[in-house]
């Protein structure tokens, strides 16, 4: 049997903790499998990185789902192993089959899911999950009851879930934004309120249908929730999850919060991800796309240039990635001097302008960015040019 105890003094060290569900909600967006192989890497990396405890699947779904369930809960990781499960005690022996020491028992909560999905009432559902989290408790299982659908439950219904959970016994409430639908003041009212009134660790569970997802986590957070559901690069269902990347970095410099997560290899274990499910990372993405310290501005590059705190929230070094200055279009005068005393080549100002108006016209012409070695050619043209006119 195991120690729920254990778990619970564990995750109770830290400030917030961070369940990733990579390999469970993640793996639910369309299109994607993982193979048992990825499965046990991308664990396997979470918890080299320090991620708190990892959703490793569902092992209610049998086959190899519950073997690559099975495998990661005998790597030995420092990381609590989670099995996802809906809230009945056949699931969750799956789950013990598997020997994880947690597992997150799910069950609507809004009126629309039990009212049209589920065809029950209230009272079954607050019936179910005191079966379930009694069942996971008497194996000694750290439980996470999740409140589907939390953010379109009745406010006073949702006190009453969460209530009925910690009196069975769950350490925790998963407060589940299922659709995206809220925004973060109205998210921070309903989870400092379930807070207030149940006095009850929770985790937010946020999705990204309005783009909210990490915003979303952040104002649960300081609502007073002490764990954040992630998933890498925030695949997940429909348009995905919080980005671990995102919601660690928001911690550290939004909130002053430290997750105890190693971010240097962000970028690292987002390639690996990405590839796995068949994916790209955006040169745009937040964090971990190669765009975050590209600079081509010549407002922006003289900064950079001078002091990169100008216009970097953090360094690049950080999150894996590294800091580039594009030439193109929108460059300035300085960033064309830098570049080519990079290459050896000094010019004064006024050479500067003239390559400057040379590399903008290329550029448009192009309707790209520059190499550097273009640069260097363009450099050349312009002095054989020059010379050709004395």
């Amino acid at each position: 049997m195991k120690d729920s105890q254990k778990i619970l003094a564990r995750l109770s060290k830290n400030k917030v903790n961070v369940c990733d569900t990579t390999l469970r909600d993640g793996e639910q967006a369309a299109g994607i499998v993982f193979a048992n192989i990825e499965k046990v890497r991308i664990a396997r990396m979470l918890d080299e990185i320090g991620v708190q405890q990892i959703e490793a699947g569902i092992p209610a779904m049998g086959g190899e789902e519950k073997q690559a369930v099975k495998e990661i809960a005998k790597l030995g990781l420092s990381a609590s192993i989670l099995g996802w499960n809906r809230a009945s005690p056949e699931d969750i022996q799956h789950s013990i089959d598997c020997d994880v020491d947690s597992v997150a028992l799910s069950m609507s909560s809004s009126d629309i899911h039990i009212e049209h999905k589920l065809m029950k009432s209230r009272q079954w559902v607050l019936d179910r999950i005191t079966e379930a989290i009694d069942f996971a408790k008497q194996h000694g299982l750290y439980v996470s009851c999740n409140a589907e659908d939390a953010s379109r439950a009745d406010r006073e219904f949702l006190r009453q879930f969460a209530r009925t959970a910690k009196e069975a016994g769950a350490d925790r409430v998963r407060f589940c934004d299922t659709l995206g639908i809220m925004g973060p003041l109205q998210t921070y009212e309903a989870v400092k309120d379930l807070i207030d009134t149940v006095q009850i660790p929770v985790e937010m569970h946020t999705h990204n249908d309005f783009g909210m997802a990490t915003a979303n986590a952040i104002a649960g957070v300081q609502a007073g929730a002490t764990f954040l559901s992630t998933t890498i690069m925030g695949i997940g269902e429909r348009t995905g999850n919080a980005p671990l990347e995102e919601v660690v970095m928001a911690s550290r410099y939004v909130l002053n919060l430290e997750t105890g997560i190693e971010t240097a290899r962000f970028r690292e274990i987002a390639e690996y991800v990405a590839r796995a499910s068949g994916r790209t990372i955006p040169e745009w993405k937040p964090i971990v796309g190669t765009n975050c310290f590209v600079h081509e501005a010549g407002i922006h590059t003289d900064g950079v240039i001078k002091c990169a705190a100008n216009y970097e929230a953090f360094s690049p070094e950080s999150v894996g990635l590294e800091r580039r200055i594009s030439i193109g279009k929108h460059s300035g005068r300085h960033t064309i001097t830098s570049i080519l005393a990079k290459h050896g080549i000094e010019v004064d100002d006024e050479a500067a302008g003239k390559i400057l108006e040379m590399v903008r016209s290329s550029s448009i012409a192009l309707k790209r960015s520059l190499t550097e070695k273009e640069l260097v050619y363009i450099y050349q043209d312009w002095k054989d040019e020059t010379q050709r006119l004395e």
